[in-house]
């Protein structure tokens, strides 16, 4: 993949590849013999460019980075050649060290010399910020930590730096946040810390393993603005990991797309999005939610190509809605009669505070974190919340459900006061209110087996009348494969555990689990931010068509405009516990009033 002198970008320092690599391969051992992850891919990264590696999970791009890093551990076995060719630097003729210039092969390199390249000459920014810091030590002490460890400094003068490199990444505060643990820093701060550890020693070359995943649309957009100013000033290079394409639009000088542990697809970044060659790309190209029009279905990847014969080709699309657009007229005449009827749940001034914790004896303060919202939702609506984290929705959402309880405020539901009812009252209305959370991981009981565990809320409500047959183990095995089968998995998946499933069919597992009790509204929080776009399409096809099929209500909430505006009738946005906007999601997209909704809208990648 050796780039023409047309393809390079305008600003590179020198004509070299600064990495070059050949026929990698990267397998894993496993009790069942090796399991390839990465089949002898290649290609090449010259100084002061920015290579986007895209594809789902399972899709190789991250094991080609702990390759790179030499971090796969000792269950990876590596083949082909990792060539780097790092340039010389000031601070290496200053301190004596070995000369740049070299060309090494990292795949056959010393472990222990390997730690002069790792974290001085290539660095990295991970996923997942808070796991990647220690939690017992300052966001400074840890960054002090890597300068002295690869440069002749004292502690004084590796502090001075930090201050400095925490004023490069846009930290507020710099001289104080040397001093504040992760757990005082929000995931858009702890990424920025993960930034400046990673320049701190200027490297030539910054892995980023999909470093904005989890943030919000308006923090990811800062990250990224960030990234590409840090590497312009330094002149590094730069590999950028994501599953969305939108992202690698940003960002990405080339691209390349891998599936199954192959590149499928590579080329200069506007070739991609203009002429996309390869079925896949073409699908992950597709299926990200576009809120300049309303698609009555999102495309997926499956609906680009299919297996034959163990390869992979270009299909005709089986079900041709997801090219249909639905018109303005039928978006308007839905609403309207949505609203002619009652009000499912009505929610008037409602407040939620919760207490700052209280030192030395003073005042007790509270923290609002939602300021007398009041709103309605209505039979068979979806209501969209959306906003950042911290603007209060998720908060709402448990209000609702009775998990917290308001500080004042009302909330009704089918004219029930649901701040009213506790015990047994309370446990009976949650037949009727079930919510979806944001990491289907995390909410499901491990040592459950996935038939146990959506079987479990019809054993626990089976007192009630409606639910009493349910007191029978094979009439609940049965209501268990029937809802397996519904959100598009096998009868066989409730002998499982939640560990054997790809984190999208744990949601839809999930998903499962809230229709086991036919509920009437279902609140789903963040419930598919995680997760690759394709599988993201999924999953939001499947919650629409079971809205359909069972006339469902749903609160759906997101920090992402352009999923919301996919899957709502209205769209409220919330910003530091106040509505700043409520209107239908056609109106809030094409003509916001409002100018933190504009900003929502403006850092949503396309």
């Amino acid at each position: 993949m050796t780039l023409s002198s047309s393809d390079r970008p305008v600003d590179r320092l020198n004509d070299r590849a600064l990495l070059s690599v050949r026929n990698l391969q990267v397998d894993f051992r496993g009790d069942a013999g090796l399991v390839s992850a990465v089949k002898g891919i290649s290609f090449d990264l010259f100084q002061g460019q920015t290579l986007g590696i895209v594809g789902e999970s399972g899709s190789g791009k991250s094991a080609t980075a702990l390759a790179i890093m030499g971090l796969l551990g000792e269950s990876g076995v590596t083949r082909g050649e990792i060539m780097f060719q790092p340039p010389r630097r000031e601070q290496d003729r200053e301190q004596d060290r070995e000369q740049g210039g070299e060309i090494v092969d990292l795949l056959r390199v010393a472990p222990q010399k390997m730690l002069h390249y790792r974290g001085d000459r290539i660095a990295m920014i991970f996923q997942e910020p808070m796991t990647s810091l220690n939690p017992l030590f300052t966001c400074g002490y840890q960054v002090i930590e890597a300068i002295k460890l690869h440069q002749n400094v004292d502690v004084a003068e590796a502090k001075q730096r930090t201050v400095q490199l925490f004023r490069e990444v846009q930290l507020p505060n710099p001289e104080q946040m040397v001093e504040r643990y992760p757990h005082e820093l929000s995931g858009g701060q702890l990424q920025r810390v993960m930034i400046a550890m990673a320049i701190s020693c200027n490297p030539q070359l910054i892995i980023a393993d999909e470093p904005t995943t989890a943030l919000d649309v308006t923090v990811q957009a800062a990250i990224l603005a960030l990234l590409k100013e840090i590497q312009r000033s330094r002149g590094m290079s730069l590999i950028f990991i994501t599953h969305d394409l939108g992202v690698i639009a940003q960002i990405a000088d080339r691209a390349i797309v891998m599936n199954q542990g192959e590149v499928v697809e590579s080329a200069t970044t506007a070739e991609i999005f203009q002429n996309p060659q390869h079925p896949y790309t073409k699908g992950l190209i597709a299926c990200r939610p576009q809120p300049d029009r309303q698609l009555r279905l999102l495309p997926t990847v499956s609906d680009f190509m299919e297996l034959q014969n163990g390869i992979m080709v270009a299909k005709q699309p089986s079900d041709p809605r997801y090219l249909e657009v639905v018109s303005p007229t039928e978006i308007a005449v839905r609403l309207a009669e949505l609203q002619t009827q009652e009000p499912i749940l009505s929610v008037q001034n409602l407040r939620i505070e919760f207490p700052i914790r209280n030192i030395l004896g003073l005042k007790k303060r509270y923290f609002v974190a939602v300021n007398n919202i009041s709103f309605d939702v209505y039979p068979g609506e979806t209501l969209g919340l959306v906003g950042e984290s911290g603007c209060g929705k998720t908060s709402t959402g448990r209000a609702i459900l009775g998990l917290i309880q308001p500080s004042m405020g009302s909330v009704k539901f089918e004219g029930q006061e649901v701040t009213q009812l506790k015990g047994t009252a309370l446990q009976k209305l949650r037949s009727d209110l079930q919510v979806i959370f944001q990491d289907p991981y995390g909410s499901l009981n491990p040592r459950l087996s996935v038939g146990e565990a959506i079987a479990e809320p019809l054993l626990i409500h089976s007192h009630q009348e409606r639910f009493q047959r349910y007191r029978q183990k094979a009439a609940r095995n049965e209501r268990v494969a029937y809802l397996l089968e519904r959100v598009g998995l096998t009868k066989s998946a409730m002998r499982r555990y939640p560990h054997e499933f790809s984190g999208g069919q744990r949601q839809r597992i999930c998903i499962a689990r809230a229709l086991a009790l036919n509920p009437k509204l279902i609140i789903a929080d963040e419930p598919v931010s995680a997760l690759d776009v394709s599988v993201q399409a999924q999953v939001l096809n499947l919650l629409k068509e079971l809205q359909a099929e069972f006339g469902l209500t749903y609160i759906f909430i997101s920090h992402d405009l352009g999923v919301v505006k996919f899957m709502s009738d209205r769209i409220m946005v919330m910003n530091k516990g106040d509505i700043v906007e409520l209107d239908s999601a056609e109106a809030v997209y094409s003509n916001p009033q409002q100018t933190y909704t504009k900003q929502l809208i403006s850092a949503i990648p396309r």
